[in-house]
C-alpha cells in the first residue's frame, strides 16, 4: 500500500448556486480543477468523487458516490473504499483558498499523529471534515454510520478518533456556496494557515 491518496468531493446538488459548483471558473481555471491540483501536490494523486461522467473533460480520474444522496459522508466513504493508500486527503470542490503547503501539513501531522483522522479547526471553533486528512481504518465506522443513517460528517468524527487541529487562520477556509459568495469571495493569499 502507499501511504497517501488524494480525493476532490464533487458530488453536492450545488442548490444554492443554481449550478454545478466544481466548474465554476476561477481565477483562468475551474474551481474543481484548482482545488485538484493543490490536493494532487500534497497527496501525490487525486481523484474526484461523486459524478464522474460530468467531469470526463478535464481528464482527472472519477469515482462514482457507492451511495447517492448520502451527503459528504457518503463521498468520504466512497475515496476511503476506493483507496489503496493509509492516509487519504479529501476535500471540497469549494474551498480556492486551500494551498498545497496548507494541505500537506495536514497529512504529515495527520501521519503523526496517532489518529484515525486530522481535521482542521477554524479559530472560531469550526470543525471542517471536508478539508481533512483520514486513514482508511475510518472507512469501516464511517459505513456503519451511513448504515444507521447518519449522514454528517462532523457527526460520524465521534465514532473514530479525530484529531482537531486549530489553525490560527481560516483563509483556506472560505468557501463558495451561493453567487454571493463567488462574486465576494477574498482574495487568496498564496500560503495561508500553516500556523
Amino acid at each position: 500500500m502507499k501511504n497517501r491518496s488524494g480525493f476532490v468531493l464533487t458530488g453536492g446538488a450545488s442548490r444554492r448556486m443554481g449550478r454545478d459548483k466544481a466548474l465554476l471558473e476561477w481565477q483562468g481555471t475551474t474551481l474543481v480543477e484548482r482545488i485538484a491540483k493543490r490536493v494532487r501536490e500534497a497527496a501525490g494523486s487525486v481523484a474526484l468523487v461523486g459524478h464522474p461522467e460530468r467531469y470526463t473533460a478535464l481528464g482527472i480520474p472519477g469515482i462514482a458516490d457507492r451511495r447517492p444522496d448520502a451527503g459528504p459522508l457518503g463521498g468520504i466513504e466512497a475515496a476511503l473504499a476506493a483507496s489503496d493508500a493509509d492516509w487519504n486527503l479529501i476535500v471540497a470542490c469549494d474551498m480556492p483558498c486551500v494551498t498545497t503547503p496548507f494541505l500537506d501539513s495536514l497529512l504529515t501531522e495527520a501521519e503523526r499523529s496517532g489518529a484515525d483522522c486530522l481535521v482542521p479547526v477554524t479559530p472560531d471553533g469550526r470543525v471542517q471534515p471536508l478539508c481533512a486528512a483520514y486513514n482508511r481504518r475510518c472507512l469501516e465506522p464511517f459505513t456503519e454510520a451511513l448504515d444507521r443513517g447518519i449522514r454528517s460528517a462532523a457527526g460520524a468524527l465521534e465514532l473514530v478518533r479525530a484529531a482537531l487541529r486549530p489553525f490560527e487562520n481560516d483563509t483556506w477556509a472560505a468557501n463558495v456556496n451561493d453567487p454571493e459568495d463567488l462574486a465576494h469571495h477574498p482574495a487568496c493569499p498564496e500560503a495561508n494557515g500553516l500556523r
